[in-house]
Formats: structure tokens, C-alpha cells, sequence
């Protein structure tokens, strides 16, 4: 055991933030489960105590092996990443994939493991590492628009292209998240207004196409401005039901919850598990359960800034901010879906929630953060070595 935490390099408080997280995830993921088991006809919920557990342990894995890995090496692999996540997106695309008459085209069937793998998860990731490569490649230059447009936002809006048919959330967080770390690499401002039109234009040729050829898109756009427009007027509809019924979870836990394992309305909120499971988590431990899990991510947050601060490189700076505030803007958006402060968006609470590709893309993204404050941990040593030469070679002997 000593061994393993010898070979554990980056933040420590980062790496206890997520462990700890994890390790609560199987209170509300086995809770939740019951429901989960009772719908699928399973008498058993150990399956998906197991499977939560397997998720969470290959992406502790992925974490550590990432970890390791020279953070500047991924400057790199966002270049190669990039043409295979946009392949990985256009075989995700020709799936087509419905779920109830509507266009649900997220996941790609992996062979022989027979596991699903939602692509955009992975081009979210790889997509920031490549926007901070870039802007850290150009810091120092005097930025035009038109200079940028091929290497900078030509692949961004392909990708969003391509995920926006099927997951228009994801769409929009990703392209709120790549324009905040343009702006925090010094992107000009009035390019970032000329970006942003571009973008609202975009949506609306689409949303007009589609309502054109509703065929290509089953049903996909109603069901945006249908949640959009229930969230606005107020009104209840048979589609705020998940609201609904997470509401009623947040009220039955008042402030201290009514136990581990004691929901009711895990029974009746579908996703349950995943995107509704922090309303599972205040009616069984009350809002200063919520509370306290809020802020555990606002103390990764406030982590990550320090990692980021400490970075010896401007690419290092920007990584960390690129693949860590999602993390927490995710969390967040998660939570205020569950109060009614947002409309239903499907985005899952990060390390939390039972799903693997979210929590492996979590796991990819702090490792790379791990990895960047491992480098200054590397730097620091170094320096200790130099400044006392003979202390480091008495420790030796």
C-alpha cells in the first residue's frame, strides 16, 4: 500500500477530493438501484452495485495511468485526437439511434466487450486540450480572426456540428466552455462576439431545417423547446414529471434527510441513478447533505485554480482550466436541474452519477490536472536538489 502512494504524484488534495466522492457514489448508486432492478425485472441489486464499482475502478485507473504521463505530450495527442473523435462522431451519427421517436444517437456500440461509449464525452475532452494547445501556441503573437478560423474554430464547430443533432446541452456547455477559455487565453473580445453570432445563426438554420425535414431529426428540436418552454411559462405537464417527482424528493428530505437507503421517490423519478440522483441524495441526507456535496466541488474548483496558477507553462495554465471547470460547471448545472433553476439537460453529476463514460472522462480529466501539478511537484524537487546538493546525498546513502 505504501508503495501505491509513493507512486501518487500531483495534488493530494485533488486526488482525496475525487476518491472521496467515488466512495460516497455507492451509497445513492445502490440505493437508487433498487428501482433500477425492480424495472428490469432483476431481483438483485448487487449487478449494479458491482458494475458501479467496476466503472469506478477502471477510471481510477485511467486516472493514475494519466497521471503519469508528461502533460506536455498532450499538445500533441489533441492533433491525432482530433480526426478520430470526429470519426468516432460521424459513425455515432449514421447509428441513428432513437429512443421513443426521437433522435438519441449518443452512444457507439464498442465490439467484442459489447459495452456502449458516448462519443461526446470524449471529443469535449480533447477538443479543450486542443483549443489550449493552441491558444497557448499563440499567446505571444498579435491574433487576427481571420488566421484563427481554420485552426482554431473550424474543428471546434465540427465537432459541435456533429454532437448538437443528438445532445444539444452538450452542445451548448461545450461551446460555452471552449469560448471561457478562449476568452481566459486572451482571445480579443469583439472576435469572441463575431464567434458567438456565428454560433446563434448556426443554431437557428438548424432548428429551421429540422423543423423542414423532421424526418432526419425525429422529434429532437420539439423536444428542446417543449422543455424550454415548460421551464419558462411554469406550467405542469405530463413532461415535467422528473421534476416533478425530484421536487418532492427535495422537499421530503428537509435538513437532515431521511436516512441511507430510505427514498421513496427513487421508486417513481426515473434516472434515478444518474441525472436526478442529487435529488435522491437530499431527500436521503437532507439539504446539508446537498450542502456538503456542493461544496466539495467548489473545493475542487478552487484546486483546480491552484494547479492552474502554479503551472510552469501557459499551456499547462490553460489545460488545467480547459479539462477541469466543465467538471464543476457540469456538477452545477446538474444540482440546479434538480431545483428547477434550469431546464432538463441530461448531464450527469460527475464522479456521482453511475454511467462509465462519465465517470471515465472525469477520470481522464483530473488525470491530466494530476498530471500538470505532478510537473510542478517534479520542478520544485529539482530545485530542492540544486539549492542542497549534500542534504539530497546524505538522504541517499
Amino acid at each position: 500500500m505504501q508503495s501505491v502512494f509513493k507512486n501518487i504524484k500531483g495534488d493530494r488534495l485533488i486526488w482525496a477530493i475525487a476518491a472521496l466522492l467515488a466512495i460516497f457514489s455507492f451509497l445513492p448508486v445502490y440505493s437508487a438501484a433498487s428501482n433500477l432492478a425492480y424495472v428490469g425485472g432483476n431481483t438483485s441489486t448487487f449487478s449494479f452495485f458491482a458494475k458501479h464499482f467496476m466503472h469506478l475502478f477502471l477510471g481510477f485507473a485511467i486516472m493514475f495511468g494519466v497521471h503519469k504521463i508528461p502533460y506536455r505530450y498532450f499538445r500533441g495527442l489533441s492533433m491525432v485526437m482530433i480526426p478520430v473523435v470526429l470519426v468516432l462522431l460521424v459513425l455515432t451519427m449514421l447509428q441513428g439511434t432513437t429512443i421513443e421517436g426521437a433522435n438519441a444517437s449518443r452512444w457507439i456500440q464498442i465490439p467484442i466487450v459489447n459495452m456502449s461509449f458516448q462519443t461526446s464525452t470524449l471529443a469535449s475532452v480533447v477538443l479543450m486540450v486542443y483549443v489550449a494547445r493552441y491558444m497557448s501556441k499563440i499567446k505571444d503573437e498579435k491574433i487576427t480572426f481571420k488566421e484563427s478560423i481554420l485552426p482554431l474554430w473550424l474543428p471546434v464547430f465540427l465537432v459541435l456540428i456533429m454532437i448538437l443533432p443528438a445532445n444539444f446541452s452538450t452542445a451548448a456547455i461545450i461551446f460555452l466552455m471552449v469560448l471561457m477559455l478562449v476568452f481566459l487565453g486572451g482571445y480579443p473580445i469583439r472576435y469572441l462576439a463575431v464567434i458567438i453570432g456565428a454560433g446563434v445563426l448556426g443554431l437557428t438554420m438548424f432548428i429551421l431545417v429540422a423543423k423542414a425535414f423532421p424526418d432526419a431529426m425525429p422529434n429532437r428540436v420539439d423536444t428542446w423547446m417543449s422543455r424550454i418552454e415548460n421551464f419558462s411559462n411554469g406550467q405542469d405537464t405530463e413532461e415535467d414529471y422528473q421534476i416533478e417527482k425530484a421536487k418532492i424528493a427535495i422537499a421530503s428530505g428537509q435538513i437532515r434527510g431521511l436516512g441511507p437507503g430510505k427514498s421513496l421517490q427513487k421508486n417513481y423519478l426515473p434516472q434515478s441513478s444518474s441525472d436526478f440522483i442529487f435529488a435522491i441524495i437530499v431527500e436521503e441526507y437532507g439539504l446539508i447533505g446537498g450542502f456538503i456535496l456542493m461544496l466539495f466541488y467548489l473545493w475542487l474548483l478552487f484546486r483546480i485554480v491552484i494547479v492552474s496558477q502554479k503551472a510552469d507553462t501557459i499551456f499547462g495554465k490553460l489545460l488545467v482550466l480547459g479539462v477541469g471547470l466543465p467538471i464543476v460547471f457540469q456538477a452545477l448545472i446538474n444540482m440546479a436541474v434538480a431545483v428547477e433553476l434550469f431546464p432538463v439537460t441530461g448531464q450527469t453529476l460527475p464522479l456521482i452519477s453511475s454511467g462509465g463514460t462519465s465517470i471515465w472522462m472525469t477520470c481522464l480529466s483530473i488525470g491530466i490536472i494530476l498530471s500538470v501539478s505532478a510537473k510542478r511537484e517534479e520542478i520544485k524537487e529539482q530545485k530542492t536538489q540544486e539549492d542542497n546538493p549534500l542534504e539530497v546525498l546524505s538522504e541517499t546513502i
